[in-house]
C-alpha cells in the first residue's frame, strides 16, 4: 500500500472548501436536528405520561416506530418513499440569505424525529425520577399542571436529562453521515468528492475519521462542563473539568471508581 503521508496532512491542516463547507454542514444540521429533536421529545415525554389516552397511545406508537427501525430507512423513505408515493416531495426554499435544499430538510426532519423518539424516553425517565410527593405537594399548594412542571418537576429532571442528552449529541454529530445517501454534502459525502478526483482513498478517509473524532473529543470536554453544572449535585465533583477528565472522555479507570 502507497500511503501519502503529504496529502494526508495537506488535507488534515489546510481542508478545501468543499470540506469546510461539509463539516460546517454537519455542525449546522447536529444543532438543529438536536435542538428540535429535544423540544418535541420534551411534548412526546409530556404524552406519554398523560392519563389522557388520545395523547399517550399516539406518542407510544411514535417512539415504538422510530426507535424499532433503522434511521438509514427513516431518512430514504422521507425523501424518496413519500416523493415516490406522490404523498410529499421536499422542494428547495429560498430563505432570502441562502437557500435550503429539500434533502437537507428531509435530512434535519428524519434527525429530528428520530432523535425526538429517544429524547421522549431520556425526558420521561428524568420526570419519573423526581419523587412523587413533590408533584402531590405541588398540586396541595394549588400550582397547575404547566405551573409545577415548569418550576417543579422539570428542573429536577434536567439533572437526569443532560449526561444521556450529551451522550445523543455526540451520536447525532455521527449519524449526520447518513445524510451522503440522499446527497446532503456533509462531511463523509465531501470527502466522497474529493476522493474522486484525487484518487486517494485510504488518506482522505483517514482524514475524515480524524476529523469526526475531533469533533467527539471536542464535545466531550463541553459535556463534561455542562454535567458539572447542571447534573446531579452528589456526583458533580467527580466530573470537574481537570479531575480525571482526561480518564473520563477515554474511558480509563477501575470498575467502581468515580469517573
Amino acid at each position: 500500500m502507497n500511503f501519502e503521508w503529504g496529502v494526508f496532512w495537506e488535507y488534515l491542516f489546510r481542508p478545501s472548501s468543499v470540506y469546510l463547507h461539509g463539516l460546517w454542514l454537519t455542525l449546522s444540521i447536529s444543532v438543529i436536528s438536536q435542538g428540535f429533536g429535544t423540544l418535541l421529545g420534551l411534548f412526546i415525554a409530556l404524552a406519554r405520561i398523560s392519563k389522557h389516552h388520545v395523547l399517550q397511545v399516539p406518542a407510544r406508537i411514535f417512539v415504538w416506530g422510530f426507535r424499532g427501525t433503522p434511521l438509514l430507512v427513516q431518512i430514504v423513505f422521507i425523501y424518496t418513499g413519500l416523493a415516490a408515493a406522490n404523498i410529499f416531495r421536499f422542494e428547495d426554499i429560498n430563505l432570502g440569505f441562502a437557500v435550503l435544499p429539500g434533502n437537507m430538510q428531509a435530512g434535519i426532519l428524519a434527525l429530528t424525529l428520530n432523535e425526538a423518539a429517544y429524547m421522549a424516553e431520556i425526558i420521561r425517565a428524568g420526570i419519573n425520577s423526581v419523587a412523587i410527593g413533590q408533584t402531590e405537594a405541588s398540586k396541595s399548594l394549588g400550582m397547575t399542571y404547566g405551573l409545577y412542571m415548569r418550576r417543579i418537576i422539570l428542573p429536577q429532571a434536567a439533572r437526569v436529562v443532560v449526561p444521556p442528552l450529551g451522550n445523543e449529541f455526540n451520536s447525532m454529530l455521527k449519524n449526520t453521515t447518513l445524510l451522503s445517501v440522499i446527497g446532503v454534502p456533509e462531511l463523509l459525502l465531501a470527502t466522497q468528492m474529493v476522493t474522486s478526483v484525487t484518487f486517494r482513498v485510504f488518506e482522505l478517509y483517514m482524514v475524515v475519521a480524524c476529523y469526526y473524532l475531533t469533533l467527539t473529543t471536542l464535545w466531550g470536554f463541553v459535556q463534561q462542563r455542562l454535567e458539572t453544572r447542571f447534573g446531579d449535585p452528589a456526583t458533580a465533583a467527580s466530573r470537574k473539568l481537570g479531575q480525571k477528565g482526561y480518564r473520563r472522555l477515554f474511558g480509563f479507570g477501575q470498575i467502581g471508581e468515580p469517573r
